[in-house]
């Protein structure tokens, strides 16, 4: 009986495959941590060749945990990080490595881009600002700055896309990425002015086939089924990019109510539901995400902050490397289980903290490779425990900043990613956005929600709500309202917040310029 879906989901940390039934119950998980590396002081690449190995490697545990899954896999469906930029031949070989989301090269193309009048229109059609992670600046600034990296390019991928040539030799791209890239989001197509405000025209035949897997999938490979251990001929998916479907899994898709998702991890995403073409509120920054979501004229919109958890990780290796210093040894583990005494220590005073502690910068609610993490207000009556305060407040406020560009402000936030086990941040996001938090109880919502898109394609479900009804909604907890004397705090805090950020914006991009100046320098000796 093909009882069994199968969710891949190449992440930037862990490519995991993950067993459902067909009612949507999490059966076995199988992961490897993934490998990238540095190119030089800003890139960011992974092997094409280990990435594909390494899902092999876990459909191939998968099997080792579930009794007889070849035999019962009715579907693989795969999603991954992303933008970047993922390069093969005309032979099906990697040209070169690939670029991840977190490459910053084209800082300076985007910024130049930009600042020309046709990125209104472009914004216009993608619904979707231009960011250094994205694939279109990546391919111009090979173009323009690198030209040799395209040499024998006949087809550019992202993660997902190359999984799934492996799989099925088919050279396809999703709509969503396909149109927050290099499309229109109204039609699910590309768009001939948006590629030519890009300046791509001549690297047009890089871009694949756009395949919506919610209607069509293609077979599994004979190479791919001898690797895998899996039928040749089972249906395999492509799934949406893993945003999409971490929001399909954590139950954004939810008609007729008032209601946001937020995915708190290394990045905080920050999703609004839009129920037609129409509804999609494209904000005068040129900012955010418009994707497509694999239901008929339905879109998420997005505004994601490079860095979330990784702000309190910083924090926490402050506190680290002071204690080390005092011959104190202490597991993150161990500081983590300490916050919530030094959330208890911080006083009311006010102290900002622009969590922007990421090398490349922010690119949401605004794009600035300069943006840098900073204290404000910081005084003598300030300890450790207001600092940490001050991480958890800006964490929740870059997340306001964020919904505040996309309307107002949702009654109702559904949470996931690791840091939605904390209690503490529950609370202070539900208290700077004045909203109730809800947080989803699925382990792997990513993997479900290409899970979700195999079992609509397949026709096991009627439609996505009929299966968001069984594979979403019965895993969410009951909804915590916010804390009134919170909401009352942030909203006091907000405007300052907001002030700060525009006002440090000269400072980022001087010591930006600076710290150039001294590599230039210390390269020339």
């Amino acid at each position: 009986m093909r009882d069994i879906l199968i969710g891949i989901d190449a992440g930037t940390s862990v490519i995991k495959s993950v067993a459902f039934d067909l009612g949507g119950r999490q059966l076995a998980m199988a992961t490897v941590p993934n490998s990238y590396e540095a190119a030089g002081r800003t890139g960011s690449v992974q092997d094409l060749r280990r990435t594909w190995t390494d899902a092999v490697k876990t459909l191939v545990d998968l099997a080792a945990r579930i009794e007889n899954l070849p035999g019962r896999v009715a579907a693989i469906a795969v999603t991954g990080q992303g933008d970047g930029t993922w390069m093969i031949d005309r032979d099906g070989e990697p040209v070169g490595k690939g670029w991840l989301w977190l490459d910053a090269r084209a800082s300076e193309t985007v910024e130049r881009l930009r600042g020309e009048s046709g990125d209104a229109e472009r914004f216009s059609r993608t619904g979707s600002g231009l960011a250094a992670c994205q694939q279109g600046p990546q391919l111009r600034w090979m173009m323009d700055k690198a030209p040799e990296m395209l040499e024998g390019a006949a087809t550019a991928f992202h993660c997902k896309d190359w999984l799934y040539f492996n799989l099925t030799g088919k050279r396809a791209t999703d709509p969503s990425e396909a149109n927050f890239t290099f499309g229109d989001f109204r039609t699910r197509q590309y768009s001939d002015e948006v590629i030519s405000f890009l300046g791509l025209e001549s690297l047009k035949h890089l871009l694949p086939e756009i395949v919506d897997g919610a209607t069509s999938h293609h077979a599994l490979s004979k190479a791919a089924a001898a690797v895998t251990g899996i039928p040749a001929g089972t249906p395999v998916v492509l799934g949406y990019v893993d945003v999409v479907c971490t929001a399909l899994g954590a139950g954004l898709y939810d008609p007729g109510t008032d209601t946001g998702c937020s995915i708190i991890g290394s990045t905080g995403m920050h999703m609004r539901l839009a129920t037609s073409a129409e509804d999609v509120r494209l904000n005068s920054d040129l900012t955010g995400y418009t994707m497509c979501m694999p239901i008929p004229n339905t879109y998420t919109q997005m505004q994601s902050n490079l860095a979330a958890t990784l702000n309190i990780d910083w924090i926490l290796s402050v506190a680290a490397s002071v204690l080390k210093g005092m011959g104190i040894e202490k597991s993150k583990g161990e500081l983590l289980a300490h916050v919530d005494g030094w959330l208890a220590e911080a006083k009311d005073t006010p102290l900002l903290f622009q969590p922007y502690i990421s090398d490349a910068g922010e690119r949401g609610p605004f794009v600035d490779a300069s943006a840098r993490a900073s204290f404000v207000g910081l005084s003598m009556t300030h300890g450790f425990g207001d600092m940490v305060r001050a991480v958890f407040d800006g964490l929740a406020l870059a997340a306001r900043d964020c919904y505040s560009e996309m309307g107002p402000l949702p009654r109702r936030i559904r949470l996931t990613g690791g840091a939605a086990r904390s209690a503490a941040l529950r609370q202070i996001l539900g208290g700077a956005l004045g909203a109730s938090v809800q947080t989803s109880e699925r382990e792997e919502a990513g993997a479900a929600g290409a899970a979700m898109i195999a079992a609509v394609s397949l026709g096991i479900y009627p439609s996505m709500a009929d299966c968001v009804r069984d594979w979403a909604t019965p895993y969410q907890r009951a909804a915590e309202a916010p804390d009134e004397r919170l909401v009352r705090r942030y909203d006091r805090l907000f405007p300052s917040y907001q002030q700060s950020r525009l006002a440090l914006r000269p400072v980022w991009h001087a010591l930006s310029q600076g710290a150039a100046g001294a590599d230039q320098q210390e390269r020339s000796k």
